[in-house]
Formats: structure tokens, sequence, C-alpha cells
């Protein structure tokens, strides 16, 4: 579906630019820490969060296009229905996995929102914002592949 792949592109995109700049902040971390010997104490707590930022949301993008571990060994020799029905199984699983990981994850966000992350002065429920958003997606994107398996279609 089309939406879908905007929607994955933009992630791939956001997730790269994250990325970049992770690799930027721990190229300036090293040289403050070894350089200068004054090494910038807020770069490690913005490390994290970016790691979390560039991490999540392409692992579920990873679930949409089927680039994550998967071993299909045994599946592969099953009837075809079967094969049809395990898909249905797993998809349905990982909808409820999304829809646990938002909901529970929310209420991290909630309940850590008044305090601040230590030296970035920004709301702890940051850290947590990634899950919430990685378990939408892995909802709208199994949402997707739900549809193409009642469609008796597949998208890879």
């Amino acid at each position: 579906m089309v939406i879908f792949d905007w929607i994955t592109k933009i992630i791939i995109a956001l997730a790269s630019l994250a990325l970049i700049f992770l690799i930027i902040l721990m190229g300036y971390q090293v040289w403050g820490r070894y350089i200068l010997n004054d090494s910038p104490t807020w770069a490690e707590n913005l490390a994290l969060l970016l790691v979390l930022v560039v991490v999540l949301p392409v692992s579920a993008v990873g679930l949409r296009e089927n680039f994550h571990l998967g071993i299909t060994f045994f599946v592969d020799f099953l009837s075809p229905r079967v094969r049809r029905f395990l898909d249905f199984l797993t998809t349905t699983s990982l909808f409820m996995v999304g829809a646990l990981m938002s909901w529970y994850s929310f209420s991290l966000v909630i309940g850590t929102w008044g305090r601040k992350i230590p030296l970035l002065g920004i709301p702890q429920g940051m850290r947590y914002l990634p899950l919430v958003i990685c378990g939408a997606l892995i909802m709208i994107f199994m949402i997707e592949k739900i549809i193409l398996l009642s469609r008796n279609e597949e998208k890879n």
C-alpha cells in the first residue's frame, strides 16, 4: 500500500539522519574526552536517546519489510494452507505485541514526563516515546499485512 511505503521511507530517512547525528555526536564526545580532556557530559544521555530513535522505528520497518531475523526452515516444508494460517497467527501476535508495547510505554511516558533527563533538561518521557511510536508502527504495519494476506497477496 502506497501510504505505508511512504511511512517506511520517512522512517528510514529520519533514522538515517539521527544515525549521522549520532556518529557526529560520538566523534565530538571522543574529541572532547581525549583532545580537550573535558568530555561533554550531556553527550552520553543524548546518544542513548538517539539510539532509541534510530533502532526502535527501524525495527518496526524490519517487520514490514521482512529484513528481520527469521528462521523458516521448518515452515518451508509445510503445506501452503498451514503456512498461511501460521502467517495470520504470527501477524496477529505481532499486532498484539505492538498494541501492548504502545499501551504500556505510553503509561511510562505519562508517568515520567514531569521529570527531566539529567544534563539535557528534556522530559524523561522522551526516552519512552520511541517505544510508543514503534508499537504503533508495528500495529499499522501488521494491519497492512493482514489485509494483504486476506487478499492472498504478499509483500515480499
